[in-house]
Parts: C-alpha cells; structure tokens; sequence
C-alpha cells in the first residue's frame, strides 16, 4: 500500500506536468519537452536515462542540496522562490529543474531560450494568469539558457514574477550578474552549481554500470578502476561527459568468448579522446583563469603560473591578450625592482606577434619563467595611486613661480623662473630647492632588488637637498 507521501508525489506528477486544465491551452500545458524529460526513450543516450528523478538520487552540491540546507529546506516544504540555477554544463541545473517539477505543487512549464520567443512567453504568462484566479496554482517556468533572453524579454518576466503569478527557475553557464537584468536578478535565489568531484563522477558512472533498467546493467562489464579514474579526471566536472564516455568506451569495445566486456584504461583514453577545458572568453572562466594567473606570478609561484598559461593557451585564448597583461604586470608588480622585466615583456609582446602560435607559446614561457621569479615591487603603482588620490581629493597644486615656464615672451616680468637653480651647475654640491609647495611621500622604493639602489639615492637626495 503507498503511503500519504508517494500518492501525493505521484499526483503532482500528473496533475501538474502531464494534464492540461480545463480551458487552457493544451499545447502549452501539455509541454513535448516535459514529456519527454520524464518519459526517457531506450535509445536516450545514457547521460539522459540516467537523470535522477528525485533529491535523494542527487550526487554532489552539498552546499545546495545537504540536508539542512536553504534549497533543500525549500524544496522539501514546496514554498519555491524564483531560482536562478547558475555553472558550468553537467553539473545538474536541467535535472534539478526536472526534480523541482515532481516535488512542488505548482504547475510547470518547460521552455530553452534559444526557441522561445515574445509572443510564447506572453502566452505563458496569460495562461499562468488564468490558471491562478480559476484555481490558485502558480506555474513553475523553467528557462534553460535563460543568458540568451535579450533585456526586453527579460523585462516581459518582471510583473508576473514580482506578483507571484510566476516562480521563475533559470539556468545558465554564464555569471548572473552579466547574464541576467538587476531587477530580475534582485527577485531570484541564485544558486551556484559547482563542478563535481570526480568521486561525485566515479558514484555516478557505477551507478549507470549497475542499473539494469535505465543504464548498463544488463550488460557484462568489467571495468578497471583507472578507467573510472581516468574518466573523472577528463570530464573535468561534468557528469555528461563522464557518461558520454562510458557509455561510448562500453558500446564500442567487443566482447570477449564469455560475452564480457573488458573496459581497460586504454578504452577509456580512447573513449575520452582530448580533454575539454572549461573556457570562455568573456565570462567566469575567462577571468578566473587570468585572475589566478596573474596572483600565481605576483606571489612568484613558477610552476603554478606556467600551468594557468598553458591552460589559456590549450583552450584556445589569445596570446596577444596574455602579452598585455603580462607588460601590465611587469610594471605594476615588479617595477623598479627589476627594470629589465620591463623591457623583456615590451620585447615580448613583439615577439609574439611577429611569430605568432604555436612558437609564441615559448616566448611567452620565457617571460612567464622571469616574471614570476623577479623581484616584486608596487612602489611605482601605488605612488601613481597616491598622487591620484590627493590630485582627486585635496587642493589643486599651483606651479611654484621659479618652476614656471619661460619659454614665452614676457615670462620673466611676470617673475617665471626667478630664484630657479639649475642642478647642472652644481654637480655633487647639495641643492636646496623645492618642486612642491606641499611635501609630499608619494613614492616609497622597497629595499628589494635594484630598488634599494633606488632607496639608497633617495635617502641621499633627501640629505642633499636638507644640508
């Protein structure tokens, strides 16, 4: 006999995704994509027969879905807020929606941003309208690659989510904050998927091999543990790919006189062929990657920033965006500590365009090599900073009158240049003469490198122009 919990699930199923409500539109409610996310074919590949069905059969994101936790919380009493389901492909955001769809009362609409259009949202909306005031159910509207709705599409959202009318679920690849608009952004959890461990990918993929109706079960499989290992490692996070795989290295491989399947790690490797990294151009990854970068050479960790190179270069970035970054970094994080870092990223940076990938790739670990093990210094950045602050903040300096300009008829009466001394007529003597009427400590060399050639110059300048 089912028990309260199990006919209450089984009844939202049918009465929220598969049946249409009297006098609304049955090509709406009655979504295909729906359908068929919950009515799998045999010949789906595996990664979709696979797709849990509830929260317990979900691997990984913990900090979601852990017991306790707010989204779970939520879920789990069905008092749903607009989500936005927000990382990288494979981690779960389609399946997630799928599993809200079987738990929450409400009724649910399937749609990808990539087919949709103004007049199908206004029809949703409509709908969702009337299925409120004749029944008071609200509709659930799940919006896969919810990045590609341009701003006034977005917009056409904003009434019916600030109502309640619609709880709206999102998922993208693309970091909210520029995907989606502030006031849609304002109204929604946004709920960070992270890439799975690869133990997470390695549950995953013996789950697949052990059931017999949805996965590979039926069939004779030995896999050896490096080829589950080597699968986890190339997937890169991404439970897809990791299935994807499997289900090619087990469907392609012969069996033996027996009938079993030998899934050596040779198979996989040939399953996997070249890792995918994770990459995009003008997003997260982009600037994550350049961000680790650039923290890996300031805190002169070699081998770390030789591998964020080679990570942007294998995905295919720009080296020419590498080279400028890596001559911002030799005056900003080296500077005067080493001037020469300087000159060998300016010659860099011509060198990579003359020769162009895949040789720059050395020039660029060249420069990489020195930059990361040269001598740091900011000195030259932050007094730029300092300068800028009180240029911004306080009382304008005017041109004292001996520093002023005489190249113009009539300077002189004017008093320009009068009491002005001139270094170059009293070499090695002490010269008292100020180039401020303010004092001011702007750049302050640190006793590393060739600098403290420069702090020592200072100090005896200093002593000079006081004596």
């Amino acid at each position: 006999m089912e028990d309260g919990e199990e006919r209450k699930n089984k009844d939202l199923t049918s009465s929220s995704i598969h049946h249409s409500p009297s006098g609304f539109s049955d090509e709406l409610f009655n979504s295909s994509e729906v359908e068929d996310s919950f009515q799998v074919p045999p010949d789906a590949p595996l990664a979709v027969r696979m797709r849990p069905a509830t929260l317990a059969d979900m691997v990984g994101q913990e900090h979601l879905l852990g017991p306790g936790k707010l989204l779970r919380r939520t879920l789990e009493s069905d008092r749903l807020s607009s989500l936005i389901l927000y990382g990288p492909p494979g981690t779960g955001k389609t399946t997630l929606a799928l599993v809200i769809a079987r738990m929450t009362a409400a009724h649910f609409v399937l749609i990808n941003a990539v087919l949709s259009n103004v007049a199908e949202m206004r029809k949703i909306q409509e709908d969702a309208r009337k299925l409120l005031r004749h029944s008071r159910r609200k509709t659930v509207l799940f919006i896969d690659e919810i990045h590609r709705f341009n701003k006034a599409q977005q917009d056409i959202l904003m009434p019916d989510v600030e109502s309640g009318v619609i709880i709206l679920t999102g998922a993208t690849t693309q970091n909210p904050s520029f995907a989606i608009r502030g006031p849609l952004l304002s109204r929604s959890i946004v709920c960070e998927l992270k890439p799975l461990a690869e133990s997470h990918l390695i549950r995953i993929m013996k789950r697949a091999l052990s059931d017999r109706k949805r996965g590979l079960g039926n069939l004779r499989i030995e896999i050896e543990p490096a080829a589950l290992e080597h699968i986890a490692k190339q997937a890169s996070g991404d439970a897809r790919r990791a299935l994807n795989a499997l289900d090619v290295g087990a469907m392609t491989t012969p069996p033996d006189g027996k009938g079993v399947i030998h899934f050596t790690a040779s198979v996989a490797e040939e399953s996997c062929q070249k890792k995918i990294v994770q990459y995009d151009w003008d997003e997260d990854f982009h600037y994550d990657t350049i961000s680790a970068f650039i923290k890996s050479l300031r805190g002169s960790d070699v081998n770390a920033a030789i591998y964020w190179l080679t990570k942007m270069l294998y995905a295919g970035e720009d080296p020419r965006f590498i080279v400028r970054r890596l001559v911002i970094f030799a005056s900003e994080d080296i500077g005067n500590a080493d001037p020469q870092a300087m000159i060998l990223a300016a010659s860099g940076f011509t060198a990579v365009e003359f020769v162009g990938m895949p040789e720059a790739r050395i020039i660029l670990a060249q420069m990489v090599t020195y930059l990361a093990l040269a001598p740091k210094s900011n000195a030259s950045y932050m007094a730029i900073e300092r300068a800028t602050e009180d240029v911004q903040s306080q009382k304008t300096e005017q041109v004292p009158q001996h520093l002023r300009s005489t190249a113009y008829h009539g300077a002189k009466d004017l008093g320009h240049g009068k009491g002005y001394i001139y270094p170059h007529d009293h070499p090695g003597q002490k010269l008292n003469q100020s180039y401020l009427d303010k004092p001011a400590s702007y750049y302050l060399p640190n006793p590393v490198g060739y600098e403290k050639i420069l702090l020592e110059r200072m100090r005896d300048s200093k002593e000079s122009s006081s004596g």
